[in-house]
């Protein structure tokens, strides 16, 4: 009688290979519609906002693989320690990647709108917030293919240097706003653009948290450092 043990265990790593494939994917689409969303802006191209936008289907259905993949896995394997571990990760990788990909499309969105304003200050900070959360997303994916602990905690610690880009760009997008009390609309459009970059950098942060735990077995106690966000509209 031929042991089935290896080829099951075998089959199981294929499975867990496949969805860590998926997860890359799905990265690698909400990174291309970050950079989409830029230049968008810098361009002030309706057409590519819509575009956009349509496109932002295409991580839904990432999403929704994914968790089928995940959920088959959990029923029929039921994996534990290591390899339960990696199925939950990927569940909550997925989710914060489909979030990246809605404040991209929104940010788009946005950027049709304000596609005739007269270009002020803050559209020249908008740019450098985005490449920042754009290099945080990738060094954080990065560091989930190597299972890479430490440059996930690396990563998660300097969350704070997002918030702090934030807060100067909104007091740059207040000021703009005084002196151009008629482009209040087009400032608000670019307050909100703002603050879907920081929150596609958030999002970064709370995968890096997901890949230390992969990686540590252990969750994160220490406070997440943030830097003052007094333009944030939930303060």
């Amino acid at each position: 009688m031929t042991n089935s043990a290896p080829h099951i265990v075998s089959a199981f790593e294929d499975a867990l290979k496949r969805l860590k494939s998926a997860i890359v994917q799905m990265a690698g689409a909400a990174e291309t519609q970050l950079d989409q969303a830029m230049t968008c802006l810098a361009q002030r191209n309706p057409e590519l906002a819509l575009e956009i936008v349509q496109s932002d289907a295409r991580l839904d259905s990432f999403e929704q693989d994914i968790e089928a993949h995940c959920l088959s896995l959990l029923v029929l394997r039921q994996p534990v320690a290591d390899d339960l571990r990696e199925v939950i990760a990927a569940l909550k990788i997925a989710g914060n990647l489909e979030r990246i990909g809605d404040y991209a499309a929104n940010s788009a969105k946005r950027t049709a709108a304000i596609a005739s304003f007269p270009e002020t200050a803050p559209f020249a900070g908008l740019p450098k917030l985005g490449r920042l959360v754009r290099e945080r997303l990738t060094a954080v994916i990065d560091a989930y293919v190597d299972t890479d602990g430490e440059a996930a905690l690396r990563i998660w610690r300097t969350d704070d240097e997002v918030d702090a880009l934030y807060t100067s760009l909104c007091g740059e997008i207040e000021r703009s706003a005084a002196e151009h009390p008629n482009g209040f609309m087009a400032h608000m459009h670019l307050m909100m653009i703002a603050k879907n970059l920081e929150r596609i950098g958030d999002h970064a942060t709370n995968i890096a948290e997901v890949v230390h735990f992969v990686s540590t077995g252990r969750p994160l106690l220490e406070e997440r450092p943030k830097a003052d966000r007094s333009c944030d509209p939930a303060q």
